[in-house]
């Protein structure tokens, strides 16, 4: 097969049901065969580099510390010292080639090397036994073409390299395709899986990500098992080493955790536990399939539930919470301040409801940074850091444990950034690096294939009207392939920016990485209307949709709901009563990013991959292309 082919294959059921599930065949090398890849959906978790300062990576670096009032009064030799280590976010980020301020930072094998320094203590040699790193989701999905072509195994095979002697693959063949569920009155037996052991150094928990190919294949990529197209590096592909828990996600019929609530771990004597969950909005954010079967709960309640359980059954007093939830703190001077200031109303809420007990909260999906106390409802203070994205940084956490009350008298953090060209970044982790070479090396002939060469950077940064040079061209790639009226692409879809210069496959699947396919529908001006008005309705932050065909204005002062002020298409008022030919992705048709006028399409066809299209439109352009903000959207107010 030849290399370039991609092979479409909708599926016609659910073209009905107004989605689309298609796998893209990516024949890879004559050792490949076929590597299929999917990668259903999006949501508004990607990074805001505008925000990404040196200075506001040299405020997160501060350390924030708390200590109870009872510290002072402990001896030092009742006092147990724990280190967490943790990330989130790391989205198949396998490669070099991030930048902050101009400067280097963070692929694995730079974050391999900075973790192993962490634990390095010479006033301290045991440190490493007393150390956990832990990840808050999002490690796999929405990844670039050496960890997505290859299913995210390499990603996997990451977490795998940094783990100790005690971490294990879970080498049971029991029901491996889905275990029994995970229950109070089955808790005790999850030492069964080796995975669970008190001493294995890593913890994770999935993010909405882990479900974009549905609970199947994240539970392979945990459990094990070849994928239909691979092997790839690994064979047979052998899964984590390590446990990933997450208490609020459960079996619609069933009502069990589709995983481990939990893990507890064992320092010196000392038993703590690690409590998993995920956003409980995940369904609103992931494609329909990715998430059948299941349903998510919410986050406080479910934490909680498993803090009293092991609190009143194990006797544990110290717990940690990794959690798919996050918001955005802002910068600042000196110390960390302690309140937090988080943007981010979904967390705070968690946090203020969570048991007292609750020591330290690792969140993630705002691809930002937090290091901040916050009060729970009964004024205890709770913890909570999260660490940027894409391996560019991780928290570094220290926790003082009273070995006679089993509870914490202490707690620091700090955001630590990885930069490549200073300290433990000169030296990457060779293990690592040799993974992240053979997973480049089995991808190569397909992502180094140039499709066209670009004038200037086309970037996802909108102007104040929400307008993009880079969402102008994928939107008019997308109205042409189907040859609609109109074109509405989801900003939180567009994973990464392109850069002036020959532009290879890598690189455009890296912008869209989830192998959606295109979908066109019928709707009317005045659903038009309505599905413009909801960037604003139910959004976590206002959506802004990257528009081909037509020309709208919105007013910022007018209620959320009525926005639109006015849609025109070749310079003339859209009629609400006629029809217009419209395309969008197939995760957008299904209702995703909570545009559910779009489930209302009538006469709905599958069309291609949004890549495809992608890439078909650059080479009908003349070259070198270009694109521009054009006033596609304008902003009153």
């Amino acid at each position: 097969m030849d290399i370039n082919r991609i092979i479409l294959k909708p599926l016609a059921h659910l073209v009905v049901m107004g989605t689309l599930s298609l796998s893209a065949a990516c024949a890879m090398s004559p050792a490949f065969a076929e590597a299929l890849v999917e990668h259903h959906s999006h949501e508004w978790d990607r990074d805001d580099e505008a925000d990404d300062t040196i200075e506001m990576r040299q405020g997160a670096g501060h350390k924030l510390e708390w200590r109870s009032p009872e510290f002072h009064t402990r001896e030092k030799d009742s006092l147990l010292h724990v280190q967490l280590l943790g990330i989130n976010d790391f989205h198949g980020q396998l490669s070099a080639g991030r930048v902050v301020a101009n400067r280097p930072v963070g692929g694995a094998a730079v974050l391999a090397a900075y973790l192993h320094a962490a634990q390095q203590d010479s006033r301290d040699p045991d440190l490493p036994d007393r150390t956990f790193i832990v990840h808050a989701g999002d490690h796999v999905g929405a990844t670039p073409p050496e960890s997505a072509l290859l299913q995210d195994e390499p990603s996997i095979g990451f977490l795998n390299l940094l783990t100790n002697r005690y971490c294990r693959y879970d080498d049971r063949r029991v029901d491996r395709d889905h275990r029994r569920g995970w229950d109070d009155d089955e808790a005790k037996e999850d030492r069964r899986d080796r995975r669970m052991h008190p001493k294995c150094n890593l913890v994770g928990t999935p993010g909405n990500h882990e479900f974009d190919e549905g609970k199947d294949e994240l539970v392979r990529l945990l459990n094990g098992g070849n994928h239909p197209t691979g092997p790839f590096l690994e064979n047979p592909y052998r899964g984590a080493r390590y446990p990933t828990v997450s208490s609020n996600v459960v079996d619609e019929k069933t009502g069990k955790p589709i995983l481990p609530p939990f893990v507890i771990k064992q320092v010196k004597g000392v038993r703590l536990a690690f409590i998993g969950a995920v956003l409980k909005e995940t369904p609103s954010i992931v494609t329909p399939t990715g998430v059948a079967g299941l349903k998510f709960l919410d986050e406080a309640d479910s934490i909680n539930r498993y803090v009293r359980w092991l609190r009143m059954t194990e006797g544990i007093r110290t717990f940690v919470v990794l959690i798919h939830q996050g918001g955005r703190q802002t910068t600042y001077e000196g110390p960390t301040q302690p309140g937090g200031l988080i943007n981010g109303q979904d967390i705070v809420n968690i946090v203020t409801r969570l048991d007292d007990d609750v020591d330290v909260v690792v969140s993630g999906h705002a691809h930002a940074f937090t290091n901040a106390l916050l009060k729970n409802q009964n004024g205890a203070e709770i913890l909570v850091t999260q660490a940027f994205s894409s391996s560019t940084a991780y928290g570094d956490i220290d926790l003082m444990i009273d070995k006679h009350t089993r509870d914490v008298v202490a707690k620091s953090a700090a955001i630590i950034t990885t930069f490549a060209d200073a300290g433990p970044g000169l030296t990457p982790d060779p293990h690592v690096t040799e993974l992240v070479a053979q997973a480049q090396a089995k991808v190569a002939p397909l992502v180094n294939r140039v499709i066209g060469e670009a004038a200037t950077d086309l970037l996802r940064a909108e102007n104040p009207a929400g307008e993009s040079s880079l969402g102008n061209l994928i939107a008019d790639a997308q109205r042409a392939a189907l040859g609609t009226d109109v074109a509405f692409m989801n900003p939180g879809g567009i994973r990464a920016d392109l850069s002036a210069g020959p532009v290879t496959y890598g690189e455009l699947f890296t912008i869209q990485p989830f192998g959606n396919s295109l979908v066109r529908m019928d709707l009317t001006g005045q659903q038009l209307y309505d599905l413009l008005n909801q960037q604003w309705v139910n959004q976590p932050f206002p959506r802004i949709l990257k528009t081909s065909g037509l020309t709208y204005t919105w007013d910022n002062n007018r209620p959320i709901g009525d926005r639109i002020v006015e849609v025109l298409r070749n310079g003339t008022p859209i009629d609400r009563q006629a029809t217009f030919s419209v395309t969008v992705n197939s995760f957008m048709a299904a209702g995703g990013d909570n545009f559910t006028v779009l489930l209302q399409g009538g006469n709905q066809v599958g069309g291609p991959l949004d890549l495809d299209a992608l890439i078909s439109h650059i080479q009908s352009l003349l070259q070198p292309f270009s694109a521009v903000i054009e006033g596609r959207i304008v902003r009153l107010n």
